[in-house]
């Protein structure tokens, strides 16, 4: 094992890795140069948003033995800052540093199925269900699809993410010609459920047992990406708050995690709480810890995978987070830099950019969290950048 992560040391370097170079990589390598520590990031390309901060980039694949292997060699701990990382990967890298997330962590996760099940596993203790699902391998199976699976989404059991691999279905007919039109990948047929809004708990779990909790994030997607996050969320009760929380707290236990999870739960119309689906990392639901919390979502994965104490989640103002995606920088077909003098004079503006030189149209650019006395204040700030940058609010 290589030189313990705790504390930080700058003589020599103590360093921390990350598989992957995205702008949660980046905010990541933020946070933890902020308390000491050298960040290597483990990416295929170096202008990444992750590398242009990163204090070295290891060029390779995620798979790349040579390059895993240089990272478990400088690095006390390593992260990863998406789940689609290779849990082979995760366990080469384990035989010399501390790996937080775990490879058998990021596994359940990485895998639809397996992660449904886990979390009928986890529902003595957690008191929450997943909805009903069935998996769907082949056309046998969806022949024995029951009615009551109707309407439902079929999701690609892998690599499915901002909405990408997910149909909507509302006979057997959608969900075979869904099903083929995904070549025949194994997926996933869910119920859909009366739901009245969604929310993301956040939840860090220590090397030693001990957990922590952020307050409850409302979310709202369009187009199966998040647009926005208010915390606190304006209709969720104490009751469904300290249900989706204590769900939380037993999920990660069970799961004998290190690191933050992100754990996003349906509240259906008639208050009931249903278990969705995990992210092994912090999480974009959680941005608005940077500029609204003690300690932001990126610190305190850099203090459990570095064994540190957990930090404080107090949320010292009500916020709200816009996500910004490339579609800002376009009028019409020119593409131009949007207004963020306009956006940053609006009281409680906080604008992140992540570095990425090319907007496309739904690609996450960067967030701008607002926070307030008030909630309402934070929302009218919210409302009035939604009309300079053009978003429908």
């Amino acid at each position: 094992m290589s030189q313990t992560p705790f504390p930080p040391n700058a003589d020599p370097a103590t360093w921390l890795g990350v598989m992957g170079g995205g702008q949660l990589g980046r905010m990541f390598a933020h946070a933890a140069q902020a308390m000491g520590y050298k960040v290597a990031v483990l990416e295929p390309s170096a202008d990444c948003p992750a590398g242009q901060v990163a204090d070295r980039t290891v060029e390779g694949g995620y798979s790349d033995q040579a390059a895993l292997k240089e990272l478990a060699a400088l690095c006390s701990a390593v992260t990863t800052e998406f789940e689609n990382v290779p849990g082979d990967s995760l366990a080469l890298l384990a035989n010399d540093s501390f790996v937080a997330p775990a490879a058998s962590c990021v596994s359940i996760a990485q895998d639809r199925i397996a992660e449904k099940a886990f979390f009928v596993e986890c529902a003595p203790t957690s008191k929450v269900m997943p909805a009903p699902h069935k998996t769907i391998a082949s056309h046998a199976d969806i022949d024995d699809v029951k009615d009551d699976l109707l309407p439902g989404i079929l999701k690609t059991v892998r690599m499915g993410y901002d909405g990408k691999g997910q149909v909507r279905v509302r006979s057997r007919e959608d969900v075979r010609a869904a099903f083929d039109s995904m070549d025949g990948v194994t997926c996933l047929l869910e119920k859909m459920l009366p739901l009245a809004y969604e929310v993301s708990v956040l939840t860090a779990r220590g090397h030693d047992g001990a957990s922590v909790v952020y307050p409850i994030a409302e979310n709202v997607h369009r187009d199966g990406i998040l647009f926005t996050t208010t915390v606190p969320g304006p209709n969720v009760s104490d009751a469904c708050a300290k249900q989706a929380q204590d769900a939380a707290r037993a999920i990660v236990a069970q799961l004998g995690y290190v690191g933050v999870l992100c754990i996003e739960f349906f509240v259906l119309e008639d208050g009931a709480l249903v278990v969705n689906e995990m992210a092994p990392r912090p999480h974009n639901s959680g941005h608005y810890t940077i500029d609204a919390c003690i300690t932001s979502q990126f610190a305190q994965q850099v203090r459990a995978m570095a064994r540190l104490p957990l930090g404080d989640v107090r949320q010292h103002s009500p916020s709200v987070m816009l996500n910004i995606l490339g579609d800002v920088w376009f009028d019409g077909d020119t593409v131009r830099e949007p207004a963020w003098d306009q956006v940053l004079a609006l009281p409680g503006a906080n604008l992140h950019l992540y570095g990425k030189n090319d907007p496309r149209r739904g690609r996450k650019m960067g967030h701008v969290t607002f926070v307030a006395p008030t909630l309402q204040e934070a929302q009218d700030s919210l409302r009035a950048a939604c009309a300079i940058l053009g978003i429908d609010a």
